[in-house]
C-alpha cells in the first residue's frame, strides 16, 4: 500500500519510510515521551523501528503507520496496528506515540480512533487491545477516548503493573 492508508479531519496515516528517519526520532528519541517504554531509541532504533514497520506492512498488510498534519504533510508520531504479546497472548494492539509539543491537542485520539475503525473494516479482528504502564494515564485516558475499556492488570516484566484496554467490535 502505498500513499495515504488512513485520512481523518486533519491527519493523514500513511506506511513509514527511511526517509522519516528524522521526524521519529524526534518523538521515539524524547526521554520524556519514553518515560514509559523500557528505553530510549537512539538512531539505530529508530531505524530499526522504521525497517519492522515496513516489514509488518508486507507480511500483515498494516502496522504502526507515520501520523502526519493533513494541512502540512509533517510528521509528528505513528499510530497503528500491531500484533502484541499481552500478558501471554498475542493480540492485535493500536499503539500511538505523539511528538511532545503535539500532545494534548486531540492527535492521539484522532489517529487511534481512526486506526480503530480501520481495523474493524479491513481486519478479522472484533476485539482490539491497547496496554500501558498502569502509571501512563496519559495513554490510558487516549484508549478510554475511543471507547476502549479496562479489562486487566498484570505485572510486565519490570516489575511494574501494566493495564489492558480492549474494545469489541458493535
Amino acid at each position: 500500500m502505498d500513499g495515504a492508508v488512513i485520512e481523518t479531519e486533519r491527519l493523514i496515516l500513511r506506511e513509514m519510510t527511511d526517509a522519516d528517519l528524522d521526524a521519529l526520532y524526534a518523538v521515539l528519541g524524547d526521554s520524556e515521551i519514553m518515560r514509559y517504554y523500557p528505553y530510549v531509541f537512539d538512531r539505530q532504533r529508530v531505524q530499526r523501528w522504521i525497517e519492522t514497520n515496513i516489514a509488518r506492512y508486507r507480511l500483515f498488510g498494516f502496522g504502526l503507520w507515520a501520523v502526519c498534519l493533513r494541512e502540512t504533510g509533517e510528521m509528528i508520531g505513528d499510530c497503528g496496528l500491531t500484533m502484541q504479546d499481552i500478558n501471554g497472548f498475542i493480540r492485535p494492539e493500536i499503539g500511538y506515540h505523539i511528538r511532545a509539543d503535539r500532545q494534548r491537542m486531540g492527535y492521539a485520539k484522532e489517529a487511534a480512533a481512526a486506526v480503530r475503525d480501520w481495523a474493524f473494516q479491513h481486519t478479522p479482528f472484533r476485539m482490539l487491545f491497547s496496554y500501558m504502564k498502569s502509571s501512563n494515564l496519559a495513554s490510558a485516558r487516549t484508549a478510554a477516548s475511543i471507547g476502549m475499556q479496562l479489562t486487566e492488570t498484570y505485572p510486565d516484566a519490570e516489575g511494574d503493573e501494566t493495564a489492558v484496554y480492549a474494545i469489541h467490535f458493535s
